[in-house]
């Protein structure tokens, strides 16, 4: 590769990086916002909130990549343009197809980068995510640890805390039982611990009573006591998936088991081949949104004014690359044998590139006038 092919792709790659942090910092922090309230209040540690963040964070980049490959094209298209650098390469005798080279060489390492995202990284991240959430789900501290709220952690159990001290002492506990038919028990101390030993979790009440309330016959019984052990471990069991979800199955899975997924998965045969194609499509996309921006940009010559309307029209064809893929989605879960209609977006843009450096590389000739003869 030439000095200027590696000039112009490492400007590619410095760009891409650059607005792949922007764009993926912005949805970061919309969701860490969110993120953040849900795991803190719940009573979890800022390790889990990065833990979940690390995790969320591949799909993350992999929406944002051909935003961001689009963006690094046109961008360097317009200062190479602004620098009068295009003016001086086309000088030297190249044309439009042979500036495209370093920008394809760009979207071949994006698709590649994409192509591990997509088909590793996001699925296996999806997976750990949702194995995760499932564990917190179940965890005791997190579904009981909270001061002054009445919280209902399964059906028919209501459970309260007034005050947690910095040595894990809960005080003045109400504890309500509505599990059993015909009867109600309420459990109420003014000390308790939470602990947890083989057999599972259990709150261990100090200085308490029960009352008991028979909805039979109408009566009440109270007991009070020095100390009592409650098993919560039955009524904190966190639920158990074992169904996979359509997005943590590996692609070779979804092209070579297609109907065993579907029937697995509960999702119908079009949303399986849907779900393995666009893997290919969404890394495929990368490379296509970064020759159709810096092929729009091709389209103008060099003015004094800049490059406005070329980057307009760019970021209009793109829209339209990206309305077609939205075309195709419905077609494609209807009709499982409509699956190769999920590569339309990516052959619009492919075409519309081709189209635009045949036309750019055209000379242009202004139109003559013709000639008429003075009358005698």
């Amino acid at each position: 590769m030439q000095r200027f092919d590696r000039y112009v792709l490492s400007q590619l790659m410095v760009l891409f990086g650059f607005f792949a942090l922007v764009l993926v910092s912005v949805y970061w922090v919309n969701r860490a916002v969110k993120l953040f309230d849900q795991l803190i209040a719940n009573g979890h540690s800022a390790g889990v909130f990065l833990e979940f963040s690390a995790l969320w964070l591949p799909a993350v980049i992999a929406k944002v990549m051909p935003m961001a490959s689009f963006a690094a094209a046109v961008y360097v298209a317009h200062r190479l343009s602004a620098d009068s650098e295009m003016v001086v390469a086309k000088s030297f005798g190249y044309s439009p197809w042979r500036l495209t080279r370093p920008v394809l060489a760009f979207g071949v390492i994006v698709v590649l980068m994409m192509s591990i995202l997509t088909h590793v990284l996001v699925p296996k991240s999806a997976e750990q995510l949702r194995m995760r959430e499932q564990e917190l789900s179940g965890s005791v501290a997190a579904r009981l640890l909270r001061e002054g709220t009445f919280l209902h952690p399964s059906d028919g159990i209501t459970f309260y805390i007034r005050e947690i001290t910095a040595r894990g002492e809960l005080r003045d506990v109400l504890l309500t039982d509505r599990r059993l038919e015909g009867r109600d028990v309420t459990y109420t101390a003014e000390r308790a611990y939470l602990l947890r030993d083989d057999e599972g979790a259990k709150l261990v009440m100090l200085a308490g009573m029960a009352q008991t309330l028979d909805l039979g016959d109408n009566t009440l019984s109270t007991t009070n006591f020095t100390d009592l052990t409650y098993d919560i471990s039955a009524v904190l069991a966190p639920p158990t998936t074992t169904r996979r979800r359509i997005q943590f199955v590996p692609t070779l899975e979804l092209l070579t088991q297609a109907p065993a997924v579907s029937a697995e998965t509960y999702q119908p045969l079009g949303r399986v081949l849907e779900t393995a194609h666009l893997r290919f499509q969404h890394a495929l996309l990368c490379g296509v949104a970064a020759l159709v921006g810096f092929a729009a940009m091709m389209t103008g010559g060099y003015s004094r004014l800049g490059s406005t309307r070329q980057v307009i029209f760019a970021i209009f064809l793109i829209v339209c690359v990206k309305f077609v893929e939205g075309l195709v989605t419905d077609p494609v879960r209807n009709d499982a044998s409509l699956w190769p209609i999920t590569y339309l977006p990516s052959l619009v843009g492919a075409v519309i590139t081709v189209g635009l450096l045949w036309q750019a590389a055209r000379p242009y000739r202004p139109k003559r006038r013709p000639v008429t003869e003075a009358p005698a």
